[in-house]
């Protein structure tokens, strides 16, 4: 399986939601076998301030056009932000899959609407997050002793799929693989240092 993660940052020593027109950088990266085999990097600007609910509007435009430039096609793409967990169902990461027409799974580290107990304290647990009654997502537990992730059943994928998604692409951290060398690239070149495989 071959998984591709994006990520935005914006510059270092802000606080507050930002503002529309923010720089930023945006890094995309495809992982296969646990090692990176292409990525690409845009320089840009946020489309509007953090809101929660809304974070297509600040990252979504940059987020599809770097992974449109991604050499290869993914068989997931691993977005930070919601799915099905929001309040209208459409988080970034379904936003992003129907746009990019990728299977796609959101991760987070806290619920936006839905409510679950955290799993077992070890590595592959897994429970359930509802929102209004139906299964949004799992909260993941992919270290022992680490605070679990939330795995968001995005565009084609179920909460079952996401949570499994996630599982397979952890490797040392508790963090999917191609999520963090994605938010690595992009803090590289935010520092002035692009480096395109």
């Amino acid at each position: 399986m071959s998984a591709a993660g994006c990520f935005v940052v914006f510059p270092r020593g802000r606080s507050g939601p930002g503002a529309e027109g923010d720089p930023a950088t945006a890094a995309a990266v495809i992982v296969r076998d646990g090692r990176a085999t292409a990525t690409r990097i845009v320089h840009g600007h946020a489309g509007a301030p953090y809101a929660a609910g809304l974070l297509y509007l600040r990252e979504g435009q940059m987020l599809e056009e770097v992974v449109r430039q991604l050499p290869d096609r993914p068989d997931v793409l691993v977005v930070n932000g919601t799915g099905l967990d929001h309040p209208r169902y459409a988080g970034i990461a379904m936003q992003l899959g129907y746009l990019l027409d990728l299977p796609t799974v959101g991760v987070t580290h806290r619920p936006l609407c839905a409510e679950g107990s955290w799993p077992d304290d070890e590595r592959g647990s897994i429970s359930p997050l509802t929102h209004d009654g139906q299964i949004v997502g799992y909260w993941v537990r992919t270290r022992e002793g680490a605070r679990p992730l939330v795995a968001h059943a995005g565009w084609r994928t179920s909460p079952e799929t996401a949570a499994k998604v996630v599982l397979a692409t952890v490797r040392r951290v508790r963090t999917p693989e191609p999520l963090r060398l994605a938010r690595q690239v992009a803090r590289t070149a935010r520092a002035g240092v692009d480096q395109v495989v």
